[in-house]
C-alpha cells in the first residue's frame, strides 16, 4: 500500500482523514510542520503524497512547502493543501509554488479520496512523462557524440576530403558561370543582375546529422546519392525579374541540368519566406573524367535574404515565450509581405527610369 502523510495540527482532522483512508493507505499523522519534515528526512522515499493543513504551530504549511522546495522533495511528492479558506489568492499562491490541489473542510469522503487518488495518478504520469523524455534527451546525446566521433573520423579520410573537394569545384563552377553572366550584362546593359553570391559548404557534423535525422547511413554514398544541398549558392539579386531572368539563362546552358525547382516568390512559405530555389548537376571537369555533383541555388533580392537573415536569427533564440512567439512569428509574415510590395514598388521605379534613358 502507498503511504500517505496528513499533516494538521487539530487532532480531529487527522482522525478524520485517518478514517477514511486507511483502507486503501498507509496513514502517517503529523501535528506541525516541524513534525512533517521530520517524518519526510526519514520515509519521504516511500510517501506517496501529502495532506498539508496551512495554519499550523511552529512551522506552517507554506513554511513546509518552501523547506520541501529546498530539499527536492516537491517534484517528488504531490502536495494537497487541506483549508477552511477559499480565497482565491491564497489559492493561487499555493498552486505557484508547486501545491498540486486543495482539499477543502468540511471533509467529504468521496471528494477527499477521489483527488488524491486523481492527484497521485496525474503526478506518477506527469513523472513517468518526465523521465521517458530525460532518456530520449540522454539516447539522443549519445547519438550526436555518436555522429560527432564519426564525422571525425570521416573528415580525416582521403575519399571524404575528396568529395568535399568536388562539391566545392561545383560551387566555384556555379560562381564562374554567374560572374559570366554578370560581366555580360554590365558591357550590354550598363548594370548587374545580381549585387552579390553568397556560398557555402555544410560542415561534417551537419551532414552526418541530416543523413541520421533522414535514416540513411553515414556513408560517402549515401551522402552522394540522397543529399542535394551539401553544396550550396546565394545569389542576391536587386528585383525580382532579375531573378527568373538570371535563373534562366543558368538553367538554360546546356551542361546544366535542372533536376528541382521551388517558387517560394510565387508561393510564399507561410511564414512569409521568399526565394527561388534549384537544385543543379553541375559538371566538374577532373584530370581523368568529368563528373556531375549536386548544388543548391538559391535567388533572392536584397530585401528578401534581410528578411530571412533576421528570421532565422530570432526563430532560434532560446527565450521565446510560446505566446510571445506566436505574435513576433505574425509579425515576421507582416514584414515578409510588407518586403513583397517594396520590391516590386522599386522595381516600378526602376523601369520608369529605364523608358526615360
Amino acid at each position: 500500500m502507498q503511504k500517505i502523510l496528513v499533516v494538521d495540527d487539530v487532532e480531529l482532522n487527522r482522525e478524520l482523514l485517518r478514517d477514511m483512508l486507511e483502507e486503501d493507505y498507509i496513514v502517517e499523522v503529523a501535528e506541525d510542520g516541524e513534525q512533517a519534515i521530520h517524518n519526510l528526512s526519514e520515509n519521504h522515499a516511500e510517501t506517496a503524497a501529502i495532506l498539508l493543513d496551512l495554519q499550523m504551530p511552529k512551522m506552517d504549511g507554506l513554511a513546509v512547502i518552501d523547506e520541501m522546495k529546498r530539499r527536492g522533495w516537491m517534484p517528488r511528492i504531490p502536495v494537497l493543501v487541506i483549508s477552511g479558506e477559499y480565497a482565491i489568492e491564497v489559492e493561487n499562491h499555493c498552486f505557484e509554488l508547486g501545491v498540486s490541489d486543495f482539499i477543502h473542510k468540511p471533509f467529504e469522503s468521496s471528494i477527499v479520496r477521489n483527488r488524491i487518488r486523481n492527484t497521485m495518478e496525474l503526478f506518477s504520469r506527469r513523472n513517468q512523462l518526465e523521465r521517458k523524455i530525460e532518456e530520449q534527451a540522454e539516447a539522443l546525446r549519445e547519438q550526436e557524440e555518436i555522429i560527432r566521433i564519426q564525422a571525425e573520423k570521416l573528415r580525416e579520410e582521403r575519399s571524404f576530403n575528396r568529395l568535399m573537394m568536388e562539391y566545392r569545384s561545383a560551387i566555384r563552377e556555379v560562381e564562374t558561370k554567374l560572374q559570366v553572366l554578370n560581366e555580360e550584362f554590365s558591357q550590354e546593359y550598363n548594370r548587374n543582375p545580381f549585387e552579390s553570391i553568397k556560398s557555402r559548404l555544410k560542415t561534417p557534423n551537419s551532414i552526418f546529422e541530416k543523413l541520421r535525422r533522414k535514416g540513411f547511413p553515414l556513408t560517402l554514398e549515401a551522402i552522394r546519392e540522397n543529399l542535394c544541398d551539401v553544396a550550396g549558392v546565394r545569389v542576391i539579386c536587386s528585383f525580382p525579374d532579375d531573378i527568373y531572368r538570371l535563373a534562366g539563362l543558368l538553367t538554360e546552358q546546356d551542361d546544366i541540368i535542372l533536376l528541382q525547382a521551388k517558387d517560394y516568390i510565387q508561393n510564399p512559405k507561410p511564414n512569409g519566406y521568399r526565394s527561388l530555389h534549384y537544385i543543379l548537376d553541375v559538371p566538374i571537369f577532373l584530370s581523368h573524367e568529368k563528373k556531375y555533383m549536386h548544388v543548391e541555388v538559391q535567388f533572392r533580392t536584397i530585401a528578401m535574404d534581410f528578411w530571412a537573415s533576421l528570421e532565422h536569427k530570432l526563430r532560434y533564440k532560446k527565450n521565446w515565450e510560446r505566446a510571445d512567439a506566436d505574435e513576433i512569428v505574425a509579425q515576421l509574415k507582416c514584414c515578409a509581405d510588407s518586403i513583397e510590395d517594396l520590391d516590386y514598388q522599386m522595381q516600378t521605379i526602376r523601369d520608369e527610369i529605364d523608358k526615360c534613358s
